[in-house]
Parts: structure tokens; sequence; C-alpha cells
């Protein structure tokens, strides 16, 4: 079951943030504290959805035409899309995770996004959890 959290803006309304149930579980693992800090990094207003916003303010990835991004917060990163004007998110990471598997996956040089772009195997950790997404 995927989980949803509203964010209020006095000024545009409200964006939606769904979690699947990996990205929850990942999330719901954290302490408190993080997970506040995390989801502060993340901080996406109504206004901020729009690719030219979000890829100023975080990494970007593509793959087959869709667009991810990745925000950083603490030791964590949250892998993400917008879809429908909700932000949805795919995994919630530990930075040493992805570090490890950087350098397991022997992916190139260039930077973190560009090589998390061109690897089958981050593409699985981000499939694996839009197959557990489900819109309320």
């Amino acid at each position: 079951m995927s989980q949803a959290a509203s964010i209020p803006s006095p000024h545009r309304g409200v964006i939606q943030i769904v979690f699947n149930d990996i990205s929850a579980a990942e999330l719901s693992h954290l302490p408190s504290k993080e997970q506040f800090h995390l989801l502060e990094a993340l901080n996406i207003q109504p206004a901020d959805v729009s690719d030219a916003v979000l890829s100023s303010r975080y990494g970007v990835m593509d793959r087959g035409g869709k667009r991810f991004y990745r925000c950083r917060g603490g030791d964590y990163r949250i892998y993400f899309s917008i879809a429908d004007g909700h932000v949805r998110v795919h995994r919630v990471l530990h930075k040493n995770t992805l570090q490890d598997f950087l350098f397991r996956s022997n992916l190139p040089g260039g930077g973190e996004d560009e090589a998390l772009s061109q690897s089958k195997n981050f593409w699985h950790l981000i499939d694996e959890g839009a197959r557990t997404l489900r819109m309320a």
C-alpha cells in the first residue's frame, strides 16, 4: 500500500508526495529526525513542479523518455519523479549504499547522476519501487 503526504503551501495550494511501498518502508526505518531532515530537503512547492526548477535544484536522470530526480538530504537520497502534478518517491537510499553500488557496478567516470542513468541495476531498483506504487 503506498503512502502519501500533502504539503500545504499558503499561496499556491497543496502538492501530494506519494511513497510506494518500498520507499515508505525505507523511510520508516530511519529515525524521525532523519525523516524530517530528508523531507525538508525535498521541499517542493506547487510552483516548483516544472522541469526547469527541478533540474536546477536536484540531480537529474533520464530513462525511456521519463525524468527522475535525486534529492540529497544528509546521508540519504530520495529518488523521485513528477507525474500528474504529484511527487512520486521511488526509493530512499543511504548515500553509502549508492557509493558502494557505483563501485561494485564499475560505472564509468563522470557525474554520479550520469553514471546512475546508464546503470541497469539502478533502474531495477527504481522499477521494483514502481511496481509497488498504487495511487489512492
